[in-house]
């Protein structure tokens, strides 16, 4: 009889803690950082070989925890990113400066800019695009 209650206060407990357990990981799934852009794509239409452009995102964190953005990837050394190095906090405003640079392209260009942050959605990626055109003459 001792035995029982025993077994069966022990499985009460048991019960309750994984509940509980169940309970906690279950509120930090609320908990997120997510970016919203106006864009996610930018085409600067024509520039001539050498001239530079720069383009900046606006985006917002629209999730419930401060945006902290980790590192921000391109594809080409012509492309260069500037990004917020302080979190942002929900409901604020922050940017991501691209600065494309044609020295030594020409033609079709399309570079892909991937931002790396704590966000819910994971990566995220903007795109700038445009038509990169034979130098000026003097």
């Amino acid at each position: 009889m001792r035995q029982s209650q025993l077994l069966i206060s022990l499985l009460l407990l048991l019960g309750t803690s994984s509940v509980w357990a169940q309970s906690e990981t279950a509120q930090d799934t609320t908990q997120y950082a997510q970016l919203q852009f106006e864009s996610d794509a930018y085409d600067f239409k024509e520039l001539h070989q050498g001239e530079k452009t720069t383009h900046i995102f606006e985006f917002v964190n629209v999730g419930s925890i401060p945006l902290i953005i980790n590192n921000v990837l391109t594809t080409c050394g012509c492309t260069a990113p500037e990004w917020p190095q302080e979190p942002v906090k929900p409901g604020a405003k922050g940017e991501i400066k691209v600065i494309f640079d044609s020295t030594a392209k020409i033609g079709r260009q399309n570079k892909v800019i991937t931002i790396r942050s704590n966000a819910k959605s994971g990566d995220v990626r903007l795109r700038i695009s445009g038509m990169v055109l034979p130098a000026k003459k003097n």
